[in-house]
């Protein structure tokens, strides 16, 4: 507690509480629809059915029913954006079919695709987390460290924690990842011999682009 000048205690105001945003769902033309619409437009990662029907004030498998209609909408109205739920959450994407003129906008024409090398590597790490950078090299018969290093400022791998025993920095893939490769989960991911993809198959992976 504060004190005054002459060394009585001094009354502190109480911090003001944020005030609450009040509303009704069926006050909005578009009712519980437009308002997941209103949502989706200015999130920056996936969201949950939870967290959209915990801030909607609106039950979960309503929020899920809207958000599959959504889906079908857009999918059936040839719009350059689609609905999907990756990564555990949903989120608006463009279409892969305009993904030439997305990149190019963006990029000014300039070429942001992982090289053959962090293609490769990012093989290894995604079929083999958690794993070393000194395994992955292994693998892969080549230091990685400058690939896991762009890889890691991409964000499309991480620092999972420490090897038990050597105490070597173990490296898995992220949500970004994820959603990057269109995988709802890791389980998703394609099923291939224990040796490492050809380039056609990784670059069929990585067709969302890996800007």
């Amino acid at each position: 507690m504060s004190q005054q000048d002459d060394g009585t205690p001094a009354e502190v105001a109480d911090e003001p509480e944020q005030e609450q945003v009040a509303f009704d769902i069926n006050d909005f033309p578009g009712g519980a629809r437009s308002a997941v619409e209103a949502v989706l437009m200015v999130i920056d990662e996936p969201v949950t059915e939870e967290s959209l029907a915990s801030a909607l004030e609106l039950p979960v498998e309503d929020v899920g029913a809207v958000l599959d209609d959504l889906a079908q909408e857009y999918a059936q109205g040839n719009r350059g954006f689609m609905l999907r739920r990756l990564g555990g959450g949903w989120r608006v994407y463009s279409r892969p079919e305009y993904a030439p003129v997305v990149e190019k906008f963006l990029l000014g024409g300039q070429q942001a695709r992982l090289t053959q090398a962090a293609l490769e590597t990012l093989a290894v790490i995604a079929y083999r987390q958690p794993i070393s950078r000194a395994r992955i090299g292994a693998i892969r018969g080549v230091n990685v460290d400058g690939v896991v290093r762009t890889l890691l400022a991409r964000g499309m791998v991480t620092e999972t924690g420490q090897d038990p025993t050597g105490g070597a920095v173990l490296y898995g893939t992220t949500d970004l990842f994820l959603q990057r490769m269109g995988l709802d989960t890791l389980d998703d991911l394609p099923a291939l011999a224990p040796y490492l993809p050809s380039a056609e198959v990784l670059e069929e992976l990585a067709s969302e682009g890996l800007a």
